[in-house]
Order: C-alpha cells, then sequence, then structure tokens
C-alpha cells in the first residue's frame, strides 16, 4: 500500500439562503468586518476561454476552529463561498500527512460521521448562522429554506512514492473510502462505485460518487474540486426550485378552485389576479435556473466537462 505524504479532506455543506446576493455588497462587507479584500473564485490550472464561472463567486476565510471527532482532534481551516444566486458554501479542510492509506481513508470517514450528512449538524448551524448576520444587508429576499447538499472529498497530493502510470487503482484499495463501508463489496458493487473514474494525465485520477469524491492531483491544483463545488450547488438550487413548485402549484389550483365558486363578475379579475401571480413565479423560476446553468460555462476543456457531466 502506498502511503500519504501531503493532502487533505474537504467536507462541503451547502445552503441557500436568499433568492439572490449582491456580490459587490458581499465584497464590501467583507472588506468591513475583517479589513481585507475576499477574492473573486477562478480555476486554478484551466485557461479562462476553456471552463470559466459565469459570475465568479465571492471566497473568503475565517478563523480555523477545532474539531473534536470523538478520540480525534482536529484543525479545520474555514472556507465561504458566495454564489451569486442564493447559495453559500461552507467548507471544513483537514490536513492529512504522512499517513498510511488506511488512515486516509478512516479520517475520510471519521469526518463523514461527524460532520457529514448523518453527523452533528450544530457545527454548520453554527458556522451558517455567522454567514447569515454577517451578510444580512447583501441577501435578496432571504429565505430559511431547510434544503442543503453535503460532500466530501479527499484529496492526495503526493505519496511516498510515484504510483506507476494508470495503475493507482491497483495500489490502494478506493471502495472503503469512496463507500463508507469495512465489510468487503461485492464485485457488481465495486464496479458501481468506481465506474465514473477519470483521467486526463498518466499520474493522476479522480473518481466520483454521488456523496464522496477521490482526487489525486500531483500538481495541486483544486481546479476538479471546484467543479465538484459548483455542480452541488447548481443541485441544490434546482431542489430548492422543485419544491419551491411542488408546494406553490397545489396552492394555485386550490385557488382556482376557490375562484370558481365566487360570483361570476369577479370571476375575470379574480383569474387575472391568479395569472400574474403565476407568471411571476414562473419568470422568477426561469431567471434563477438561467444564472444556474450559467453558473459554470464549460466550453473546451473535455477533461473537466466529462467530470462536471457525471
Amino acid at each position: 500500500m502506498l502511503e500519504v505524504r501531503s493532502g487533505h479532506i474537504v467536507a462541503l455543506r451547502l445552503f441557500d439562503i436568499a433568492y439572490a446576493i449582491d456580490l459587490r455588497r458581499v465584497e464590501e462587507v467583507w472588506a468591513r468586518y475583517a479589513g481585507t479584500a475576499s477574492s473573486r473564485s477562478r480555476l486554478q490550472a484551466t485557461p479562462a476561454k476553456a471552463v470559466a464561472f459565469g459570475v465568479p463567486p465571492v471566497t473568503f476565510n475565517y478563523d480555523p476552529i477545532p474539531l473534536q471527532m470523538g478520540a480525534l482532534a482536529a484543525t479545520a481551516a474555514v472556507t465561504v463561498r458566495v454564489y451569486d444566486f442564493g447559495v453559500v458554501a461552507l467548507s471544513l479542510r483537514v490536513p492529512a500527512v504522512d499517513m498510511s492509506w488506511a488512515d486516509f481513508s478512516a479520517l475520510l470517514n471519521t469526518m463523514d460521521a461527524h460532520v457529514g450528512a448523518d453527523g452533528d449538524s450544530r457545527l454548520w448551524d453554527g458556522l451558517l448562522a455567522r454567514v447569515r448576520t454577517l451578510l444580512a444587508e447583501a441577501l435578496i429576499r432571504p429565505n430559511k429554506s431547510a434544503i442543503e447538499e453535503d460532500y466530501i472529498i479527499g484529496t492526495v497530493h503526493a505519496f511516498n512514492e510515484r504510483p506507476a502510470p494508470g495503475a493507482l487503482q491497483d495500489q490502494v484499495d478506493l471502495v472503503p473510502l469512496l463507500s463508507g463501508e469495512q465489510r468487503p463489496l461485492s464485485d457488481g458493487a465495486r464496479r458501481d462505485l468506481l465506474r465514473q473514474s477519470f483521467s486526463y494525465y498518466t499520474d493522476d485520477l479522480v473518481v466520483v460518487t454521488w456523496d464522496r469524491a477521490f482526487i489525486y492531483e500531483p500538481r495541486g491544483d483544486s481546479d476538479v474540486a471546484d467543479v465538484l463545488e459548483v455542480a452541488n450547488a447548481q443541485l441544490l438550487e434546482m431542489r430548492y426550485y422543485d419544491e419551491l413548485l411542488d408546494d406553490e402549484l397545489p396552492r394555485m389550483y386550490r385557488l382556482v378552485q376557490s375562484t370558481r365558486r365566487t360570483l361570476n363578475f369577479l370571476l375575470p379579475r379574480r383569474y387575472a389576479d391568479l395569472a400574474r401571480q403565476l407568471y411571476t413565479l414562473v419568470a422568477e423560476v426561469t431567471e434563477l435556473t438561467e444564472k444556474v446553468d450559467n453558473a459554470l460555462q464549460v466550453t473546451e476543456d473535455v477533461y473537466l466537462a466529462r467530470i462536471y457531466t457525471s
């Protein structure tokens, strides 16, 4: 088994907190609060003409926080990324240095157990409350949606020795890391889990599952992780509007039925009011879905496009 010399685990939690967010105002608020400038996110190693953010999100960092995960104590870097279509992505990053592959997998599974979907949400709730308070003046029609997305990524930048070209999966067992299972999986389950595997060079590897990913990137860039975050942000927003329509359309049907029972001379006006409400909702959903669709523009980078599509 190879040993991990340098890498990290990133736990992501994404929230929809507003109809839209004024990113210029976010930059101003952060500058007043921290006395330093935030940054506009861009992909590190990919030319802008190949893949680029439609509207680059604003990124800033809080001070690192202690993370107690059972018997394991760690210090996590905290990053906040704010998207103009109303989503905030919070990430906790824990370094992984000089450890066995088994310990690296265990660290990811431990983080997932404590701050993942089934872990304690109080840490995320506290961070989100800080962000809501800080960015209050930049939020356009803030909401209290309970919908959220979580994702966890294990990244290795260097092993104790270079893996044989194209043979990394033969030298480390990715299944416990990507599945969280300690018992052996069937051959069919292993194939399904590892099906979304991608490489661009002979010495890199990305394996994507629904809620986890493994990245081996010896050049140290974070483009793949950024693309995975954008995909999760888009998914979150689509889920939010799907739920909104699920709630709104039955209400519209009830209003139509009640309108039919009113006196005839009032019908045209009431139907016109209902139509305006429906048109407004459709216009808002259309506008936001266009923003979401354009959050990442992939034109020439086939490799990142394949990962993003998967």
